[in-house]
């Protein structure tokens, strides 16, 4: 599952191969909770333990990032 490794903060940016037939996603994960955010239009699709506060920090993080996580999601299901 390949981590996006320009992006940090304390959270792990990554997809899993087989989601490529999905719309374009991202998955988080920090200390056993993830969550899925779609980028298009960027929304939360599911959360396994975040709180709202920490999913807005999230999502800000994947707004300012959204174009290098689509660019690693087009290089790697492409």
């Amino acid at each position: 599952m390949p981590t996006i490794k320009k992006i940090s903060d304390g959270y792990r940016f990554y997809f899993y191969s087989f989601d490529c037939y999905e719309p374009i996603h991202v998955h988080v994960e920090k200390e056993g909770m993830n969550c899925k955010f779609w980028l298009d239009p960027i929304s939360l699709s599911a959360n396994y333990g975040f709180g709202a506060k920490e999913l807005n920090k999230i999502q800000r993080i994947i707004i300012k990032n959204s174009k290098l996580i689509i660019e690693a999601w087009n290089e790697h299901c492409s």
